[in-house]
Formats: structure tokens, sequence, C-alpha cells
């Protein structure tokens, strides 16, 4: 049986697999998603979601779904499924469903009478372009396929609703049609790999509903456009392919492109190479540039989600072109916005204080992934301009205190990854001295000295002055007398929360604390954070305890951060535990990250979400793949393999 697949029991109850989506990306910003039944429940759900720069800095819907048709004997059995007003589900397309597989590209099997169908999709790598096969594998009498394609031609934030704008021309092309809704938008493609009749009928289908809008309290209902139906006969043991994208194709063609898509995919047979195809999905390169998005379906590239996630998304599968290329974009960024306070960059966030902490964070995995000679050779200029950067106190937000601390202030907007506000006030205002921003600071003098040591003595040692007040600071002000670091301290005020932030003094390669110290911090996380699905961001026994991510935005909110769990700080922590336990410890992290298997047969299949609930049965919530989750378990596992060839040498 396939690592991944569901058999007709799951798919035909829609309470199990309506739950469960499917996302595939081109590598280059656009995506095809929705469940695995084809029931699109989000309105970000589409076979054909692609960015318009044109337009805006959103992805949009174009092509919805693609209902089909099965004819045998003049009967017709409609293999699609929407749901409308009152929980109804028309037309009930997913009785006919036999299995699903998902191990190289997505495969429906529907049987309909003496019919076997199978249907099997591809999105074409940096191209706008979906391509969908259809197999008869079987049938005992002649017959005829029938494709109504659902039109949106809207942002993924807004819906579509039936207008008399909508533009209904459309003109033949090679085995298809061409067809544009609205102005500015490109024309739609779309084409078979053989002659078909398209039969114009016009028609808005009314009242569609996405229940995961309406579960986060939004508008959750649509109308959408099919402009008519393409029509065609198909043999026993025929295939046809399918394209839909914003240029012509050769028909002729398809069914090799097909083909060449799918020898090029690598099978989701394992946990880590469902990990590793995950990792991939969120590259998007745009000409010379190359970002990494921060999860899907609505997250753009973010500058702290990009550098913490990139060590775990390149060097833990040892791609280390696409690291270059990566880096090569963001330190562009990163120089435009230290010489000039902004950055034209589609790299968001980058004002946040700690961002260029991470920078110097994931040029350390760098060094130790390549070597520290490189890595001066490479990125040393780089290093010591955002060190000095700080230290001259340039950063709009990030003030070098006397005491060799760093201070932020979060008081009115969030300035941490702990980003949630309400009624445009942070939820948790993490404000003054933040503890992991002082963890990577301490960290960061520590490891550009030693960098320089050799080249620059006096650089170092003049680092290394600072590092050690910054110790010592660092030590007064958040170790508190039940052993545990405080979560941020501004003049009196103290948060005496237990958060998952202090598991950074530990996991780091440099640390003011000393091993007594980290244990303490450890064991702290570990009793009131650890969960089998990533740390709490707030302890059951702290005010505030909130873990269920779930209610209307407000809701979602004030829960954010108060108790849901997130797998990217599991990475981190575990390791911590490896930096205490060290070989007696592999066995204990082994079984950590053996928790986040079972997730990729949940929610979206093959990647891990935004967050999870913080208590049994820790559901995935929030955007359906997070790049920095993904990355972190990538890099435990990368750093769980090294622990294990020493042990066996």
């Amino acid at each position: 049986m396939s690592y991944l697949s569901f058999d007709r029991t799951t798919m035909i109850n829609l309470d199990e697999s309506l739950s469960r989506e499917i996302l595939r990306t081109n590598r280059s910003g656009a995506y095809s998603c929705s469940t695995i039944v084809d029931c699109n429940t989000r309105k970000y759900h589409g076979l054909l979601v692609i960015p318009i720069p044109e337009l805006d800095d959103e992805n949009h819907v174009l092509l919805s779904s693609l209902d089909e048709t099965v004819i045998q004997h003049g009967a017709e059995f409609n293999l699609g499924l929407h749901k409308y007003q009152g929980n109804n589900y028309s037309p009930r397309g997913h009785k006919y469903i036999r299995s699903y597989d998902c191990e190289v590209v997505p495969k429906t099997t529907y049987r309909v009478g003496g019919v076997l169908l199978t249907k099997e999709k591809v999105f074409v790598h940096h191209e706008n372009r979906i391509l969908i096969r259809y197999t008869l594998v079987d049938a005992h009498s002649a017959t005829t396929l029938r494709f109504r394609p659902f039109l949106a031609f809207r942002s993924v934030r807004e819906y579509t609703h039936e207008n008399p704008t909508a533009n209904r021309d459309f003109t033949r092309i090679d085995c298809g049609i061409k067809t544009c809704m609205y102005p500015s938008y490109p024309e739609l493609f779309m084409q078979f790999s053989k002659q078909n009749e398209f039969h114009f009928e016009p028609y808005w289908y009314r009242g569609i509903e996405y229940t995961k809008e309406q579960e986060r309290g939004y508008h959750f209902n649509e109308d959408l456009y099919v402009p008519g139906y393409f029509e065609m006969s198909i043999r026993k043991g025929e295939s046809i392919v399918f394209s839909a994208g914003i240029s012509e194709i050769d028909a002729k063609k398809l069914k090799k492109l097909y083909q060449a898509e799918y020898d090029n995919r690598v099978p989701r047979n394992s946990f880590e190479n469902c990990l590793r195809n995950a990792a991939h999905q969120f590259h998007n390169k745009q000409g010379d540039k190359h970002y990494i998005l921060a999860g899907y379906p609505w997250f753009k590239c973010r500058a702290r989600d990009l550098f913490i996630s990139l060590p775990g998304l390149t060097m833990a599968l040892d791609e280390m072109d696409e690291f270059d290329s990566a880096m090569a974009t963001a330190e562009a960024a990163v120089r435009e916005f230290m010489e000039t306070g902004k950055t034209t960059s589609k790299i968001y966030e980058m004002e946040h204080p700690d961002v260029l902490l991470w920078l110097v964070w994931t040029l350390q995995q760098y060094a130790k992934h390549e070597s520290r000679d490189l890595c001066r050779e490479r990125y040393g200029a780089l290093l010591r301009d955002v060190v000095g950067y700080i230290r001259s106190g340039k950063h709009p937000n990030l003030q070098l205190h006397d005491n060799g601390l760093l201070y932020a202030d979060g008081r009115n907007k969030a300035v941490t990854w702990m980003n949630s506000t309400a009624y445009g006030r942070p939820v948790i205002p993490r404000t003054g001295y933040i503890v992991e921003f002082n963890s990577l600071w301490y960290n960061a003098l520590c490891f550009v000295a030693d960098l320089f040591r050799d080249q620059d003595s006096a650089y170092s040692t003049e680092l290394e002055a600072l590092a050690e007040k910054s110790g010592r600071s660092f030590i007064d002000t958040f170790l508190n007398e039940y052993g545990y670091l405080l979560d941020y301290v501004d003049g009196q005020m103290m948060d005496w929360s237990v958060r998952p932030n202090m598991i950074f003094s530990v996991a780091f390669d440099y640390s003011p604390l000393d091993r007594r110290q980290k244990k303490g911090v450890l064991d702290t996380v570990t009793k009131e954070l650890l969960t089998p699905k990533g740390l709490r961001s707030l302890s059951p026994k702290s005010g505030g305890y909130n873990p269920n991510y779930v209610g209307r935005q407000e809701q979602r909110d004030y829960a954010y951060h108060q108790g849901t769990a997130w797998p990217w700080l599991m990475g981190f922590y575990l390791e911590a535990y490896l930096r205490i336990y060290k070989m007696s410890g592999l066995s204990f992290v082994e079984r950590q990250l053996d928790n986040f298997e079972s997730e990729m047969t949940y929610h979206c299949i093959g990647t891990l979400s935004e967050l999870y609930d913080g208590n049994p049965p820790f559901l995935g919530r929030g955007a359906m793949s997070f790049a920095m989750n993904v990355a972190e378990i990538l890099r435990s596992k990368k750093l769980l393999m090294k622990y294990n060839n020493v042990t066996n040498l």
C-alpha cells in the first residue's frame, strides 16, 4: 500500500475527507489546492491560483474547479462536489470514489458502474499551468466525458458574485478555448490533448459555500461562472490530458509534458520525503529573485520566517545552491534596509528588531554546514556590517544599552514572533529587554568574535568584552529564583509567564547560562510547555492560558500565542535537549520527532500546519503548511543523524 493513500471508507465520509487538504505548487508563487475529494472549503482553494504582479501582490483564483461527468447509454454521472446552503452537497460525486493516492501525484480512482476512471494532477514547475490526466482503465460500453470549468477570476482575499460586467466571450483555440472574465486579468487557456466539442452554455452557480471560512467567522459564499462544457469520447485504456494555464500550448505535447513532470517528482513514500517535498513548495523564484514563502495559503515572504526557515529548507537537504540563491536576494534586501531604513524587496517585515539577529544565526548554521573559512569569505563583510549597524544604534527599534543588552519597544506594536494583535494593539505587549532577542545577541557576538579571531584579533577582543558584559546582564535580568527565565523585562515590569522563548538560550551554540542553569530552563520547558506537536506558547499554569485556536478572528487572535503549540519551537527544544543529555537523549529525541509523522496523513497531506491546539488531541490549525515548522523538523532530523553517526563510529 502507498505511504499516502486513503480507501473508499475515508473518501466517502465527508467528516474525514473534507478535513484533509492537498497542496501542490509551481515553486514560483502559484499553487493548486483543495480537499482530497476536490470540494473547495476555503476561498484560497482553487485548481489554478497564481500571482498577477500587474494587479497586486496577492494570488488570484482563475480556475476554481473542474467538474467531470461520465456518460454511458445516455446516463450522466457527475463526479463533482460543491457545498451549498443548508449543508447540501451537490452533485455528491465523492460517492463514486474508490481510492485516493498522493505518493507521487494526487490520484483519484472512480468507479461508475462498469467504468473505472483515474484522475491524476501535476503542477508544472515554474509555469502557471495545471495538468490533469484522465485514464479510462475499464469500461464495458462506449463512454463520453464532459467537463465543466468553474471560473472565479478574483483575489484569494475576495469573493466573486454574479454580475453583468463579467465577460462571457471566448475564443476557440487548439483543442480548447481561451477566455478572460475581467480586464487586467490574463487570459485563461483551457485545452485537452485530443479534439473535443465545446458547448457554450453560460451559467452562474450561486451560493457555493466554504466551511473553513465559515468556521473562522468570515463571509463564506460566492457564485462561480461556468461558460459551458467540453465533451469528448474516450476509449478503454486511453488517457486524456487537460491543461489550464495563462498561455497556449501545443495540444499534441500535453501527454509528453505531463509524463516529464510526473517523472520529475520525488515520491512521498516516507516521512523524510514528505518533508522534503513540503520544503520545496516554499521556494518562490521570480526571475533572478529567490524568496521563501512563510506558508500557504495566505503568507508572503516574511524576513524573520525566511532566516529561521532557510537552514532547514536548504542545508538540511544538502541543497546549498538553493541557500546561496535565497541568501543573495535576502542580503540585497538587508543591505537596502540598513542603508535606507526601508526595502523595496518583496521580503516583508524587515524592520522587526530581531530579523538581523536571526540573519546572524542563519549564517552561523552555514558556517557549521560548510566551514568557518567559507562563511567568513562569503558573508564576513555582511556579518560585520550587521553587528556594526546594531551597535551604532541605527536600527529604528533596537537600542544597545550600557549594560550590553538590547532594548526594543513593543508596547504599541508587536515586534516579536508573538505578533498577534487585537483592536490595533498587541495581545502580548512584549517590550523592553526581550529574552530571545538577547539570547540571539549574545550568541551573535560570540560567533562573530570567534569567526574573526585569527584575522582581526582586536575586533574579536572588542566583541568578546561586549559579550561578557551582555552575558552578566542577561543572567541578572532574566534568571529568576525559580530557575527559569523571565520572558521580558521593562524597568520595574517583569513578565513571569512561562513561555518557550527561554529555550533559545539553551539551544544556541553560545549561551550566558552555565550547564546547571540551562538544565533548569530545559526542565521547566519540558514540564510545562512540551506537547507531542511542539512547545506551547504559554504554560497551562500561567494566567490567560487559551490552548484552542478556534472561533472568530478576535477569539483566535487572543489564543494565537496563549497556549497553542508550535512545531518549529520543537526544533530548538530538541537541540537544547541534546546539548544537555547528549547521546543519552537520542531515543527521546527520536520519539518526539516520530510524533509528527502521523500529521502527514491529516490536515494538509504531507506537510505541517501552522500551529496546533495546546491540549489533546492537538489538532492542526491556521495555515495549512508552514515553512518554519517543516524547516525545523528537517533540521532536527539532520542533527539527530549527525549524533547517530558519531555513535556509530
